[in-house]
């Protein structure tokens, strides 16, 4: 039943592959528990209280609200899955309510902090140094995300034009402008890529073996280029994500143009970095404010 459930989503549905592992990851891990209860329940005879007591289960473990509630996201599409196919005549996490969870507001590297990383001295034009430049810099003014980096081929990039063409969730393309120092930043990298590397694949940005970089080669260069520059713990490609929409907001740019930029489906989910940059100026306010 899993198998086909995660066949239905790749196939019919477009989610990427890393989407459907969770959910693969996700339903085994729920199976595993009701089959610990009793060996005898299958997934057409699961009730309320099982996915109840799997909830409960999680929390006594110690996983985040967030995490619990993804979880339930994936029994629950399942659910509805196997009930159209005939699988299954009822959902029983249907009226299960996940936990309260709390909304932490994205975490950003400051503007200074930024312009640091990026203007301090990388080690010289070796190859390595001027890939992890490109890297930062890629990420901080494009917003994207890690999995549509990974995935640039030289075609994608219009250096003409100053255009980038990403494939985000389920296959949706978009476009990203860059301005005038990426395209300097982007034409020296390739410069230095194609006169010290032997590429094996059309990939943009390659290992020094020519190779495609994979997700943690991509965080290992991001960690180590923001080190000593921000004191966040969380330096990532998903936190420049952050840093560049609070940036464009800080600096006037509309929230439906951030929307698109980022790719994000609901305005909802972009609404989230005028919170950022709201507890920013308060910050500012009262540090400056001398009746604050």
């Amino acid at each position: 039943m899993i198998d086909g459930f995660l066949n239905y989503l790749r196939y019919e549905r477009n989610y990427s592959e890393l989407t459907v592992e969770g959910y693969g990851k996700d339903l085994e891990d729920f199976q595993a528990y009701f089959k610990s209860l009793d060996e005898g329940l299958e997934w057409g005879s699961v009730d309320a209280d099982v996915v109840r007591g799997w909830m409960e289960h999680m929390m006594d473990k110690g996983n985040a609200a967030t995490s619990v509630n993804r979880r339930l996201s994936a029994v629950r599409t399942f659910y509805k899955y196997a009930m159209r196919t005939g699988l299954a005549k009822s959902d029983p996490a249907h009226a299960v309510k996940g936990p309260k969870k709390n909304h932490p507001l994205p975490k950003f590297v400051r503007e200074k902090e930024m312009d640091m990383a990026l203007d301090s001295e990388t080690g010289g034009e070796q190859y390595k140094n001027v890939r992890a430049r490109t890297l930062l810099l890629m990420f901080y003014t494009t917003g994207m995300r890690l999995s549509e980096l990974i995935a640039l081929d030289d075609a994608n990039i219009d250096m003409e034009a100053g255009e980038l063409r990403v494939t985000g969730k389920r296959d949706k393309q978009r476009i990203i402008p860059f301005g005038q120092e990426l395209r300097e930043t982007l034409q020296q990298y390739m410069e230095c890529r194609d006169a010290g590397v032997a590429r094996q694949c059309e990939a943009f940005f390659v290992t020094a073996k020519g190779e495609r970089m994979n997700r943690n080669q991509v965080r290992y260069e991001v960690e180590k280029s923001l080190k000593g520059w921000t004191t966040i713990p969380q330096r990532t490609p998903h936190v420049l994500r952050h840093s560049f929409a609070t940036a464009m907001l800080n600096h006037g740019a509309g929230l439906e143009s951030v929307k698109k930029l980022l790719g994000h489906e609901s305005l909802t989910t972009t609404e989230v970095y005028t919170h950022a940059t709201f507890e920013q100026l308060k910050r500012i306010y009262n540090s400056a404010h001398p009746r604050a």
